[in-house]
């Protein structure tokens, strides 16, 4: 092991592990919320049999407007409202709330389009056949697009271990943080590499693991 990393070693899996935090806190606001905002966002939308233009306006305005924010200016925006709800804007649990937000808006975007992709004759034969909402939701929309909702949770997952670099601003922590202050603004850009190389590996493996699934589950 490069001499580098034996130095920091301690430093670098406390920072591991904050980015799993806060990615892993993500995750979970991603599909507690925002798989089932998703759903609402698809079944209220035009033409659909749940069609509710008031609901529906009102969901896509708010994820439209959190997904418009360049996420550094969110992430400052924020700070109040998680000062509130946390106690604290500054650490690793305060650096969840925003990225938990990002999340659910991102996540239940991909949601919705994941949805669209199912064929309207499924949703036909549901309701033909007496299907109630949570039957049609569960037994129906979420078994025939469940490939791509794997594949949309990789990509979020994907994105919020990137949203998760921009945290030292608030004292997040994590991998990116950590290669800025003991890599990049203390010179030593081989240990910035290092930690590129660790982002690269992890990510990789996330995207290898989610296509699997999803080619697994996919019986198209």
């Amino acid at each position: 092991m490069p001499e580098v990393l034996v130095q920091y070693q301690a430093e670098i899996w406390q920072a591991i592990g904050e980015t799993f935090i806060m990615v892993g806190v993500s995750i979970l606001a991603a599909i507690l919320i925002g798989l089932p905002a998703g759903t609402v966002l698809f079944l209220c939308r035009k033409g659909q049999a749940f069609e509710n233009q008031v609901v529906f306006s009102v969901m896509n305005l708010f994820i439209n407007v959190i997904r418009s924010f360049p996420f550094l200016l969110l992430v400052v925006f924020l700070i109040p409202f998680t000062r509130v709800l946390i106690g604290t804007a500054i650490g690793t649990a305060a650096a969840t709330v925003p990225l938990s937000i990002i999340a659910i808006a991102h996540y239940s975007r991909l949601v919705e389009q994941a949805l669209l992709d199912v064929p309207k004759g499924v949703m036909e034969a549901a309701i033909s056949m007496g299907a109630s909402l949570k039957e049609l939701i569960f037994k129906f929309l979420y078994v025939e697009a469940r490939s791509g909702l794997v594949l949309g949770l990789t990509t979020s997952i994907i994105s919020f271990i990137s949203y998760s670099t921009i945290m030292g601003v608030v004292g997040g922590g994590g991998i990116g943080d950590f290669a800025i202050r003991y890599g990049y603004q203390q010179f030593k850009t081989d240990l910035m590499v290092y930690m590129i190389v660790i982002m690269i590996i992890l990510v990789q493996f996330i995207q290898f693991s989610g296509t699997t699934v999803s080619r697994w589950i996919d019986k198209r």
